[in-house]
């Protein structure tokens, strides 16, 4: 046994497919297949025998022949003017039943068109054109048709322009319905990847702020070290080594920072990143003690029960304290002393750092001016979370900053 299936298959794609690029060439094959059953039709007679119709008892005249012609080839022009094409065939098709003792089944003409005309509108308009049609055919074949009024000829145009307005208007409704299920699907996927977009954003942001927390606060470390080293080199030697270790120790440490930051960056197959997990107040001691190291004495007051915080929120707290620190010993001066407390309240956690330095400006605009973005990381790090952050002068001289972090993150994250 041959395998059909297969070759039926292609054989239907390639024909849908040749005519959905030559629409005239399916509206052709169309109005020749409305003709070949309207010449059918015509050599047959329902009531030819009492056993029931014939067929070859009678053939059509010429006149009938060239009307069932002129419907079929109206039926071409059926897509570009539905409208003109129903009205054509409706007027050849009353002109028949008025002047044919024994008409030709031209009314098939007319179906295919009001068929169009329902599936090309909208769903009022096909019930008023079909509603008309209907009236108008059926009206004349039971005044004007040989047969009584109530033959089944007569009731058989009724259904068959009704039939056509319901399938017209099935095709159109089925039509719109999967044009919406496409348009709803492609406008999910430009949601997608709008969301993917975004989310790829963000994630750069807040790389880019990590990135810049842990450069700033250790070239800063090694700038201070280097500077004392080469102040002390000649005359005190033991203390220049010192603050090389402590230039070693803050490089390495930023080394380490950055490796394990730029290794969420890392794709599947490629040398496997560091483990370490991320900073948080759980290593603060030693944050304040490389500050203290680099020549800024720092103290610490905690009231937060030790008790974990969100990863987000513990991290977040974390960077505050140390770009608040870097801050303090970039502008603050040589002789200031700064504070750090962690006060948790409630369902939110409260980070200040204050110090005692000279009164020099440090807000936003002025960080961004001098090309750094300490303070304005810091806000977009506390909006992430929902959080508040507040950096101003402090009467009398220093600078104080202080975020407020709900200990529930926006990422659902909780204690």
């Amino acid at each position: 046994m041959t395998p059909t299936g297969p070759a039926t298959g292609t054989l239907y794609t390639r024909l849908r497919d040749c005519f959905r690029d030559h629409p005239l060439a399916f509206d052709a094959t169309i109005a020749f297949g409305a003709l070949v059953a309207m010449i059918a039709g015509s050599f047959t007679d329902p009531h030819g025998s009492p056993d029931g119709p014939t067929f070859g008892d009678h053939a059509p005249d010429v006149w009938s022949v060239l009307i069932m012609v002129a419907g079929a080839a109206a039926l071409v022009l059926r897509r570009r003017h539905p409208f003109r094409v129903l009205c054509f065939t409706v007027t050849i098709t009353l002109f028949e039943l008025i002047n044919d003792t024994r008409p030709a089944p031209i009314a098939m003409s007319a179906v295919v068109a009001l068929y169009t005309v329902a599936a090309r509108t909208d769903r009022p308009t096909t019930w008023r054109v079909g509603l008309v049609t209907m009236a108008v055919l059926t009206a004349a074949a039971m005044i004007f048709g040989p047969t009584h009024w109530y033959a089944q000829e007569n009731l058989g145009v009724f259904a068959w322009t009704g039939m056509a307005a319901a399938a017209g208007d099935a095709v159109r409704s089925r039509r719109a319905f999967v044009d919406a299920i496409r348009e709803r699907a492609e406008r999910a996927e430009r949601t997608r990847e709008e969301e993917a977009g975004r989310r790829v954003a963000e994630e750069r942001l807040r790389i880019a702020r990590d990135l810049h927390d842990v450069v700033a606060h250790h070239i800063a470390l090694v700038n201070v070290q280097a500077g004392v080293a080469a102040h002390v080199m000649d005359k005190r030697p033991d203390q220049a080594k010192e603050a090389l270790a402590h230039v070693r120790e803050a490089s390495r440490s930023a080394l380490d920072e950055l490796r394990a930051t730029v290794g969420l960056l890392r794709q599947s197959g490629d040398p496997e990143a560091p483990t370490e997990p991320a900073p948080g107040l759980a290593v603060l001691d030693g944050l304040l003690d490389s500050f203290r190291k680099a020549g800024l004495p720092v103290t610490l007051a905690r009231a937060d029960g030790d008790k974990p915080l969100p990863g987000t929120v513990d991290l977040a707290a974390y960077r505050i304290v140390q770009e608040a620190l870097t801050n303090v010993r970039k502008h603050a001066g040589p002789d200031a002393e700064a504070e750090v407390s962690v006060v948790r309240v409630g369902r939110t956690v409260e980070i200040t750092v204050l110090d005692n330095g000279a009164p020099q400006p440090r807000t936003p605009a002025d960080s961004a001016a001098s090309g750094g973005h300490g303070l304005l990381g810091m806000r977009e790090r506390v909006g992430a979370l929902g959080g508040t952050l507040t950096a101003a002068p402090r009467y009398g001289g220093g600078f104080r900053v202080q975020a407020i972090l709900p200990v529930t993150s926006r990422t659902g994250e909780d204690t």
